[in-house]
């Protein structure tokens, strides 16, 4: 999934690629992913792109005060073409194209960019707004997780009651961090995913915060400037513990475990982050009853 630093680089890359142009053709593939229909995404058609913005983890761009948002969900990227076929897709098809939007750009060209969602649980959402507060989770979001100062993350944390993992992904807390950020988060803090916000020390509560900007300031710096087809890779490469199950600990050489649930998954080093208590993973345990 796409997460804050992800989405601040895709923001920037519409900036620099979109903004000047001028909002040709929008074509809709998957009827499921919009949710405005008053006024339609081809609203948007035959406006200046003037700029681009990030809520959390949605991402905007503003066509002449009428905005196309969009949270890219679990599956959803963007995909810019500089030379997109002029035959609209067919809607209802099996292909991952949820939304295509063509451009006419200053010097003649005619890109495009699509909203692409891989697998099959289509959670991909487009908005056309005229103001991004109107889309219900950018108004529900709670500090973005660069923005906040210390006292207010502080006090974030210690106003509720549960595993610490849970609530840097609560974008109603903090917005822009998900599984893999906070993972990364959590492995450089030395905190364990399992616990609790409410006995947090102050001391863990500010190298916690400390980690969060660490992480998250260097993966913006590494992914602002990379084209968008290569956001993924340069995601992947940044990581010390996600997705990483069975490989050393770049810090210690313990090896990295990971702890299943519902849908999900993350990683932790145990003798990082737990004193090297390994956490019940609930998958395993179901295999052994």
């Amino acid at each position: 999934m796409p997460e804050l630093p992800e989405v601040e680089a895709l923001a920037q890359f519409l900036r620099e690629h979109a903004v000047g142009a001028v909002v040709g053709r929008v074509d809709v593939a998957a009827l499921s992913a919009v949710k405005t229909f008053d006024p339609p995404v081809t609203a948007l058609s035959g406006r200046d792109v003037t700029g681009a913005g990030r809520w959390g983890k949605f991402l905007g761009m503003d066509c002449s005060g009428l905005w196309l948002i969009t949270h890219l969900s679990r599956g959803g990227w963007l995909r810019w073409i500089d030379e997109p076929s002029p035959t609209p897709p067919k809607p209802g098809g099996k292909s991952p194209l949820a939304l295509r939007v063509h451009f006419f750009t200053t010097e003649g060209a005619t890109p495009a960019f699509d909203l692409t969602e891989a697998g099959t649980k289509k959670r991909l959402a487009v908005y056309a707004v005229e103001d991004p507060k109107m889309v219900p989770g950018i108004a529900r979001l709670g500090p973005d997780a660069l923005e906040v100062t210390e006292p207010q993350f502080d006090e974030i944390l210690h106003g509720t009651s549960q595993r610490i993992k849970t609530a840097i992904v609560d974008q109603s807390l903090l917005a822009g961090i998900g599984n893999a950020y906070s993972d990364e988060i959590l492995h450089t803090a030395k905190v364990s995913p399992f616990a609790n916000t409410k006995t947090l020390s102050a001391e863990k509560t500010a190298q916690l915060y400390e980690a969060m900007r660490s992480v998250l300031t260097d993966a913006v710096q590494r992914s602002v400037g990379q084209a968008a087809a290569r956001l993924k890779g340069e995601k992947r490469s940044g990581m010390r513990v996600h997705a990483r199950t069975g490989q050393p600990c770049p810090v210690c050489g313990d090896t990295v475990r990971e702890v299943s649930y519902a849908e999900r998954s993350f990683q932790y080093c145990a003798t990082c982050q737990t004193g090297g208590k390994v956490l019940a993973d609930r998958r395993m345990s179901r295999l052994l009853k």
